[in-house]
């Protein structure tokens, strides 16, 4: 009877690790937009087992554009989502509950492309601009653009295309004139009778390409499988930083690219010489300010917004903690 009880004992221990196991791997579902030559460093806390280290079972999710994932978090299909601010700014002024909690990609690695034959940013009025979706970051980006040139946005028509792929071939089809696109795109423009109308580096140095958004009540319901997941995004980027060859290679695996196209490599210089990347995934509260103001003025923004309600620095602070001191 002793042996009975002994081994009924056992079992059930076993039973509860196991139990004990899966309630620790917490699932945390995060969008983004689908893999491209930036995906090393985008994919690196779920791929490289960051998240799993700390607990966290995180699925990716990837979206057309960071507006499409926008609605996917205010739906509550998702429980964060990385784009450019634009999108939600004007969601969070229209009363949707969505929150900035870190921004881990500072600088605008992105680009207008154009036929080659083109002199300015002034030739495009009248003609057909790329974006991926209304509000989405190249429609924002190419509005900035415009407004620098003082070039009404009316002045132009946009044309929905998808990915920055698609949009750039549209490019060199001629279907448009130009294109808001990654410029990981830039080793390419020669060879496809292309150029850099303007890099966004050199016209909008203050616009924050990436950060990261949770909704109100996901980070009060789930406090600490949100430090958990921005911990292990922190220390993703910071490996990602140190480590260029495994970037290169899980951007390969992630988008399927061949030896011999070296964007992904481009893109890994880029971000080292622009400094485009912070592992610690600063709020920087002045070009947020400098973002609200510039949609305010080309009116996609139509209510100035309360930075401080916008903004949530506390999953970020335990974040920090989580991850421990910058190596």
């Amino acid at each position: 009877m002793m042996k009975s009880i002994s081994a009924l004992a056992i079992a059930l221990a076993g039973v509860a690790g196991l139990s004990g196991q899966a309630q620790a791997q917490k699932v945390w579902k995060h969008g983004m937009v689908e893999a491209k030559s930036d995906a090393g460093f985008v994919f690196m806390a779920e791929k490289g087992g960051f998240a799993e280290k700390n607990g966290i079972k995180l699925e990716s999710m990837q979206f057309k554009g960071d507006a499409i994932a926008l609605k996917a978090l205010i739906a509550g299909e998702i429980d964060s989502y990385e784009g450019s601010p634009g999108a939600p700014m004007v969601a969070f002024s229209r009363g949707a509950d969505v929150r900035l909690v870190g921004c881990y990609w500072p600088g605008l690695t992105y680009a207008i492309f154009s036929k080659a034959d083109v002199k300015s940013i002034t030739e495009l009025k009248g003609k057909t601009f790329g974006i991926s979706s209304p509000g989405a970051l190249p429609d924002l980006f190419a509005r900035a653009v415009l407004e620098k040139n003082n070039i009404d946005g009316k002045d132009v028509q946009y044309a929905a295309m998808g990915s920055d792929t698609d949009r750039f071939r549209a490019v060199m089809a001629g279907v448009i004139q130009a294109a808001a696109s990654s410029s990981e795109f830039t080793p390419m423009t020669e060879k496809m009778g292309l150029k850099v109308l303007v890099h966004a580096h050199d016209v909008t140095p203050d616009y924050i390409r990436f950060c990261t958004y949770m909704s109100s009540k996901t980070i009060s319901s789930r406090p600490d499988d949100a430090a958990k997941f921005l911990a292990s995004s922190i220390q993703a980027y910071r490996h990602a930083l140190k480590n260029r060859d495994q970037v290169v290679k899980l951007t390969r695996e992630m988008t399927g690219a061949k030896e011999d196209d070296l964007r992904a490599e481009y893109v890994f210089d880029e971000v080292a010489k622009l400094n485009a990347v912070d592992s610690e995934m600063t709020i920087d509260r002045r070009k947020l300010d400098w973002m609200r103001d510039l949609f305010i003025k080309t009116e996609t923004l139509q209510v100035p917004i309360q930075l401080d309600k916008f903004i949530d620095g506390g999953v970020r602070e335990k974040a920090l903690a989580i991850a421990g001191p910058k190596g």
